[in-house]
């Protein structure tokens, strides 16, 4: 399993976070009159110019090749292509709610995508009190009467329990406190499970982990966190109940730190035969009724082929714990570091 340096100095700083985290898109919106940004409305939505991004976040340059838009300084290299809707940060792919676009010769990022997934990420020391956690919750997903997605050689239910036994060991060895929403192979609905991580009253992270389905080609590794207000849930289209809070979305900052973390550092263990699939949102229970910062992580298709063999594998479950105890570790540590009066 190899590890990227690059990525590694970034972790800390590169997923760092925007305007001033939490607090709302229209706080955000605010804060970017007062500070100058070049804002136009496109399609009846809010765009800020990537030209305002590079200034007030102290990129050194933007370097535009045809549709492909590179910003650069000492840490960071963010990707974006015109048109499209992926942006690699450190080459860690995040998916916007909306495609990244032109208007005569700048290039425009949506407000949301900025407020709420690019700021949190570049800055998230602004995030206030997210560090201040010692326990994490984990959700084996599915179990008992459901066993999630099965192959041949297992199911998805028995690799959750397993990964989130491993997980548990490794973050108490860490001095971690560990809530486990099942420790047998027992089914709970999901109103159960988001019943049982808010019993945590403490300040905590809930992680919930699964193993992904699909056709036979499908592959990779993503991380989900909840869409915040005003973005549909991954692959759907925008719905009027898509507008509406939700308690998952008073962390909406906190998410998208976390899942930074989570999502860099277990592919950092995997190595580059890992597809990257992208840290995306969508609104799945278990993070819509969480009342902790929280993710939902897919550690591979169990009906890909080679994929099937290495969920299977000791060794690759190994890989992705290690992973996130480094990530919750780091997670920790840069969002523990609050900016004073943020």
């Amino acid at each position: 399993m190899r590890k990227n340096p690059k990525f590694s100095t970034c972790l800390l700083l590169a997923f760092s976070c925007l305007l001033l985290s939490l607090f709302s898109v229209q706080k955000a919106e605010a804060q970017s009159r007062d500070k100058g940004w070049d804002v136009i409305e496109i399609g009846g939505r809010d765009y800020v110019s990537v030209d305002s991004i590079k200034r007030f976040y102290n990129f050194a340059k933007i370097t535009r090749t045809g549709s492909s838009v590179v910003l650069e300084n000492s840490k960071v290299e963010m990707k974006l292509t015109v048109g499209g809707n992926e942006c690699l940060m450190n080459n860690v792919k995040f998916v916007f709610s909306n495609s990244v676009t032109s208007s005569g010769n700048k290039v425009y990022v949506s407000r949301i995508d900025l407020a709420k997934l690019i700021d949190p990420v570049l800055r998230p020391n602004f995030i206030q009190k997210a560090g201040d956690f010692r326990t994490v919750i984990i959700d084996a997903g599915h179990g008992g009467k459901d066993p999630g997605a099965t192959n041949p050689i297992g199911t998805e239910a028995n690799y959750n329990l397993k990964l989130a036994q491993r997980l548990k060991g490794l973050l108490e060895k860490k001095g971690f406190k560990v809530k486990m929403i099942r420790e047998s192979d027992r089914y709970y609905s999901l109103q159960e499970r988001v019943n049982i991580a808010n019993s945590v009253k403490e300040n905590a992270i809930f992680l919930s982990l699964h193993f992904n389905s699909g056709g036979r080609s499908a592959r990779g590794i993503e991380t989900f966190t909840l869409s915040p207000p005003g973005v549909s849930h991954y692959g759907t289209g925008l719905k009027a109940s898509d507008a509406q809070q939700k308690t998952g979305n008073q962390h909406d900052s906190a998410n998208i730190a976390f899942a930074t973390a989570l999502h860099g550092s277990v592919l950092r263990r995997l190595g580059t035969n890992t597809l990257d699939r992208g840290i995306k949102r969508a609104r799945f229970s278990v993070l819509s009724g969480v009342r902790h910062p929280a993710v939902l992580f897919e550690g591979g298709f169990m009906s890909h082929p080679y994929e099937a063999r290495l969920i299977a594998n000791e060794s690759f479950q190994a890989a992705i714990a290690a992973g996130m105890v480094d990530a919750i570790a780091r997670y920790r540590y840069a969002v523990g570091k609050t900016k004073s009066g943020s």
